[in-house]
């Protein structure tokens, strides 16, 4: 451990994008104090990363971020489905799908709902959100070396613009450094997958004519199949700025130089089928679709989150929604060791609990790559194998089967055929409407900053243990009576106890990030012994 350092902190995120500001947007409210660097000079300017699922709006919600986020994409607010067409002026033209919340059922599980904010639009709301919340971000910084001990991580950084050194001694280190990961590669974790799907490049460009083309077709992303010319348009204001991203061959020897603004602008056209539009090219980026997860989630306090840890196929945008979710997971748990409410043990459930949901996430968006047959992706034989079922099952209704949890069934599997939020220990926890202290508010928004035990409120004895536990181990915990004339008044005279597979005799208790940690179905002989046990164990105390 080097004692001669210029700075402390207890956690460094290295990574600006998506994922690492959600990471110190997290921290941040947790109240832990923490370092971000980005080799970048600012957010990118690059409209990509636009679909927020509903989980991933439901985690912004509860960090006091959502209402920005959603004004800043009200710009596409009107925008929904999946245009799959020959070309935009024939007939051969087919929604594979046109809501994305048919009827509003959605509103029955969340009180949010899927968001389309592109990357270059949401980084500023997180940049912004994140440094009010006490976060330190500094761009133009790279992170040279790390090396990380028993007790901590010692970091060199350069500042790109002057070329001052500092050197950082942090507890733990976020690898949140993207898909080639320089840190996950100097831990020499391994990765999974069958690796490259496909390569595109992503076109911008502005065009008046083409809105006149469209007309009142309103899509999150139109998937032009024509055999000369395919390739995925989508709007970035529905007037004049477009995206295109056009399948690009590096295995035939095609080169990024080969996509010069003539070839673009007339490929574009041809797949649009209307070959008379203005078309200004006004920027282009390659990226590369891949199906990869690493095989270990971190090593020696350092810990992989987004890109660093998983690629997916970009269908149904599983890939940046469940880093920010990696991001979220590893917050509360960094929080309750750095505070010294849970042993270390904690930290080993990051990767028990998010590897295998990126691994079963991964395997669903190359499926649905090859249900929608995504231009560029010709996908191996076997994959695919027929519609999996929606999007709400994966992006909502995943499980943890082993972890931070107790009295879970670990041979269910970690995305299940169906949505199923009934407070089962592992799910994501129910959403009811309550009225506390006249206010309306969601179940999820009790779940931050400390775990909540849910119990009935005409039983004080549930509340009453968790007091006494809470005082015993010293952690936060709060604990609410929930029914007509509690603390929690659920609306229009809703069972709560039904809602999460209990009875009024018995008691839910939910983690910070809203998982159901554990569930007694009944009464019990000692709420204390019974509580107390459950929550050491979680806490890795016992």
């Amino acid at each position: 451990m080097n004692e001669n350092v210029d700075l402390r902190v207890p956690v460094l995120i290295v990574g600006g994008s998506l994922v690492g500001l959600s990471a110190s947007l997290f921290l941040g409210r947790l109240g832990i104090e923490h370092l971000l660097v980005e080799k970048h000079a600012a957010t990118s300017t690059h409209p990509r990363g636009r679909g927020n699922n509903v989980r991933t709006m439901e985690v912004f919600r509860t960090a006091g971020a959502e209402h920005r986020i959603r004004e800043a994409a009200s710009v596409l607010a009107e925008n929904h489905g999946i245009l799959q067409a020959g070309s935009l002026t024939g007939d051969d033209q087919e929604w594979l799908f046109k809501e994305i919340d048919p009827g509003g059922g959605l509103a029955r599980f969340s009180p949010s709902g899927w968001c389309l904010c592109s990357q270059n639009d949401l980084e500023p709301v997180l940049l912004a959100q994140a440094r009010e919340q006490g976060g330190d971000i500094r761009f133009s910084t790279e992170m040279m070396t790390f090396d990380p001990d028993g007790s901590g991580v010692d970091a060199a950084l350069k500042n790109r613009e002057t070329g001052e050194h500092i050197s950082v001694r942090a507890d733990y280190l976020i690898a949140a450094d993207g898909p080639r990961s320089p840190i996950r590669e100097q831990l020499r974790i391994g990765q999974s997958g069958p690796g490259d799907l496909f390569h595109n490049v992503s076109i911008t460009f502005r065009s008046r004519k083409l809105a006149d083309v469209l007309g009142d077709r309103r899509f999150i992303v139109c998937y032009l199949t024509n055999p000369a010319a395919d390739g995925a348009l989508l709007p970035v204001d529905n007037e004049k700025e477009w995206v295109f991203h056009a399948p690009w061959h590096p295995e035939r020897g095609e080169t990024l130089e080969d996509f010069t603004d003539e070839r673009c602008a007339e490929h574009i056209r041809r797949a649009t089928g209307a070959p008379d539009i203005d078309v200004e090219i006004t920027g282009k980026a390659p990226w590369h679709a891949a199906e990869r997860v690493a095989d270990r989630y971190g090593r020696d306090r350092v810990f992989l989150a987004g890109d660093s840890a998983h690629e997916m196929s970009p269908t149904g945008a599983f890939g940046s929604n469940t880093g920010i979710q990696d991001a979220h997971n590893l917050a509360w748990k960094l929080a309750a060791v750095l505070r010294g409410e849970a042993g270390p043990g904690l930290l080993d459930t990051y990767e028990a609990e998010r590897l295998p949901v990126a691994r079963a996430t991964s395997e669903r968006a190359s499926s649905r790559s090859a249900e929608h047959s995504h231009p560029g992706y010709a996908p191996a034989p076997g994959v695919g194998g027929g519609k999996k079922g929606g999007l709400l099952p994966v992006a909502l209704g995943y499980r943890y089967v082993r972890g931070a949890v107790v009295g879970v069934d670990a041979e269910q599997p970690v995305v299940p055929e169906g949505l199923r939020l009934n407070g089962d220990p592992g799910s994501r926890a129910p959403h009811l409407w309550v009225r506390q202290a006249g206010e309306r508010k969601s179940t999820l928004d009790l779940y931050e900053r400390s775990f909540v035990l849910l119990s009935d409120g005409a039983d004080v004895a549930w509340r009453r243990a968790a007091a006494r536990v809470a005082d015993r181990l010293s952690v936060r915990l709060d604990a609410f009576g929930i029914g007509a004339g509690s603390d929690l008044e659920p609306e229009n005279g809703a069972d709560w106890a039904q809602a999460h597979g209990t009875s009024t005799e018995g008691a839910v208790l939910v983690r910070p990030d809203a998982f159901v940690a554990w569930r007694s179905e009944g009464s019990v002989t000692d709420p204390e012994t019974t509580l107390y046990d459950v929550l050491s164990s979680l806490l890795s105390r016992g």
